[in-house]
């Protein structure tokens, strides 16, 4: 406890300085602690702008992309806020642990950055704009569409943020594990609806990123399950905010992001494609971004 309040009187005093700082931020909610990092830049404080970054599938505020992007935004002007999805897990850090027991929802995103746009209005920010990669771009975008109503939320960059196919993404698995999951899923559906969705499936099962983890039935079902609200485009017309979507033009995770937004009457959204970049826009590709989106919130 004293360590935590003493790290809170460091970020405090970074945000009274103004002075360029990073520091983890970790907030008590409901019993659980949420974690995130915040960088200040430059002569900046949460007053001036603040932008909220949720990363991508299993991964974590301190993975490459990540630090990447918020060292490129800070040198750019802007403060970022890269978060934790807690993903069931108390205080997690680093990538998702598939040796534990899986139990997170996709959805469950929204509560993780409701969270922290409460603790960013109580320390002092007047609008939080939001940042998403892959499936953390998805999650923004759909925290965008299921809360107009939060006048804090200012605009929202999505970079190459989710789609969904159910017969892609059922291709992809079989091509990944050398096994398809319909069996699985009739059988999470079916522990969802009749019998006990908080119950774990019976055996062991592949699982994203991981081999032969012990998954919750509503865990399985919802990241596998038919949702057309996990495909991103087709939720932006329903987003209230000025959108921008950077994509990268050798993106094999989510190649079909350019046809789904190709015919789309969407005046509200921005996009810019960056020639040579794959799906995680390592080294200089990664200015490419920063530059777009600081450009994109300047506006």
């Amino acid at each position: 406890m004293v360590k935590r309040w003493a790290m809170m009187a460091a970020v405090a005093a970074g945000l009274m300085s103004g002075a360029a700082a990073a520091e983890e931020v970790v907030r008590d909610y409901d019993n659980r602690k949420f974690v995130a990092e915040l960088t200040l830049a430059p002569g900046k404080t949460l007053a001036d702008n603040l932008l909220l970054v949720v990363h991508g599938t299993m991964s974590h505020k301190d993975s490459e992309l990540i630090v990447a992007f918020r060292e490129a935004m800070k040198q750019r002007g802007v403060n970022t806020l890269a978060i934790n999805l807690r993903m069931g897990f108390d205080n997690r850090h680093g990538p998702v642990d598939c040796t534990l027991p899986q139990v997170h929802y996709h959805r469950e995103a929204l509560l993780d950055i409701g969270v922290w746009l409460t603790w960013a209005q109580e320390q002092g920010a007047k609008k939080v704009d939001l940042f998403g990669h892959s499936r953390g771009g998805n999650q923004a975008a759909w925290y965008a569409f299921e809360k107009p109503q939060v006048p804090l939320v200012g605009k929202v960059a999505l970079l190459a943020p989710l789609t969904w196919d159910k017969n892609r993404e059922a291709a992809e698995y079989r091509q990944r594990w050398g096994h398809g999951y319909e069996e699985t899923l009739k059988l999470a559906e079916h522990m969802v609806q009749y019998t006990h969705k908080r119950d774990f499936l019976p055996e062991p099962v592949d699982f994203l990123y991981c081999p032969k983890a012990k998954v919750n039935a509503e865990t399985f079902f919802e990241y596998y399950g038919d949702d057309q609200r996990k495909d991103t485009p087709s939720i932006l017309r329903g987003v209230d905010r000025k959108i921008l979507i950077v994509m990268a033009s050798d993106d094999t995770v989510v190649p079909d992001l350019p046809a789904k937004l190709a015919g789309r009457k969407l005046p509200h959204v921005t996009t810019k494609t960056i020639a040579g970049a794959d799906h995680f826009f390592r080294d200089l590709y990664m200015d490419d971004v920063a530059d777009a989106v600081a450009e994109f919130l300047k506006q």
